[in-house]
């Protein structure tokens, strides 16, 4: 039998502070514990969104210097594929000087059509099974403490491409020993035997991006389920992992629908969560409908920790990978 949950008395909260509300909340899975959440008040700042042209605190650096160029020989002589590229991360400059990068295997080209991602979409090459190698031998090159890696979907596969994750791990670490290892994986369409895979490797950090709010996914992430997504994120944690998501905003997304998704978060207890601006990649993928103010970010990142998010990660130019050696 299930013990009765005692919220803990209500104390008066200095001026500033947060006010809590503790509210039952049903589990978002049968096995799961739905337990009481907290719910902040937190008024929202008083700005508004920019639409139009990109405004002035989205302005990131060129990529420069020579530790970029070491890095970019280091990827170009392995015959390796970065997010950092293919996605055209406004960090990649700030990232690649500081010498880190996010290896994405499976190539370099999707089988999903995503409306946000500057990714390729079309028919994949077949699986290149010494990719895991020189990945970590990039790794060493690099000197990389903390080792991101992601992929492409691949619909195309059995497995979604989870064997070839699990062996890239092995061999990161195996190469690169007290390496921290997180990987940004798919979905692998529902498949959990294949997740398995990639839980039995024991990442340091699970993250699978849920990038927006249930209402926008057909246009957004059309061959994508919010309710898929968020099951992966609940099962890696029950296999005690910690685990990372994160959402794009500037989507036509509404602050009560991103709200909704925390308090998602917060009930599969999500330990890390990113937030960042949504930003056009071309003329042919969905338009930018706002630019989300500092302030705004800011605010989101009050009220995901108030929920119970571990750590929020909010800003303008934050991606999945921004700053990941920290979340460790």
């Amino acid at each position: 039998m299930n013990q009765q949950h005692t919220p803990s008395p209500r104390r008066r909260f200095l001026p500033g502070e947060i006010e809590l509300k503790r509210v039952p909340k049903e589990p978002l899975f049968p096995e799961g514990d739905g337990g009481f959440f907290e719910l902040p008040v937190i008024d929202p700042p008083p700005v508004t969104n920019e639409r139009g042209r990109r405004p002035a605190w989205l302005r990131a650096k060129l990529p420069y210097g020579p530790t970029y160029r070491r890095v970019l020989d280091i990827v170009e002589t392995h015959r390796l594929h970065t997010v950092c590229q293919s996605a055209r991360c406004p960090n990649m400059g700030e990232c690649w000087t500081a010498g880190t990068a996010t290896f994405m295997i499976l190539g370099n080209v999707c089988t999903r059509s995503c409306g946000f991602c500057a990714v390729k979409t079309g028919r994949p090459d077949p699986v290149d099974w010494d990719e895991p190698r020189r990945v970590a031998e990039a790794v060493r090159l690099m000197g990389i403490r903390h080792a991101v890696v992601t992929s492409v979907d691949r619909d195309d596969l059995e497995d979604g491409g989870a064997a070839l994750f699990a062996e890239t791990i092995r061999q990161i670490r195996a190469l690169n020993p007290g390496v921290t290892v997180e990987v940004l994986i798919p979905d692998f369409q529902g498949n959990w035997d294949a997740l398995q895979l990639v839980l039995d490797e024991r990442p340091d950090i699970l993250n699978h991006n849920i990038e927006t709010v249930p209402r926008l996914y057909r246009r957004v992430r059309p061959q994508a389920r919010y309710d898929r997504s968020l099951e992966l994120l609940w099962r890696a944690k029950q296999a005690g992992l910690r685990t990372k998501s994160g959402i794009m905003v500037g989507l036509g997304e509404t602050r009560e629908e991103v709200l909704a998704v925390m308090d998602d978060f917060a009930r599969i207890q999500l330990d890390i969560m990113t937030i960042g601006q949504y930003l056009q990649p071309t003329r042919m993928h969905l338009p930018v409908e706002e630019f989300v103010h500092p302030d705004v970010f800011r605010w989101y990142k009050e009220m995901g920790e108030a929920k119970g998010i571990g750590h929020v990660e909010s800003g303008p130019l934050v991606r999945s990978s921004y700053h990941a050696e920290q979340h460790v």
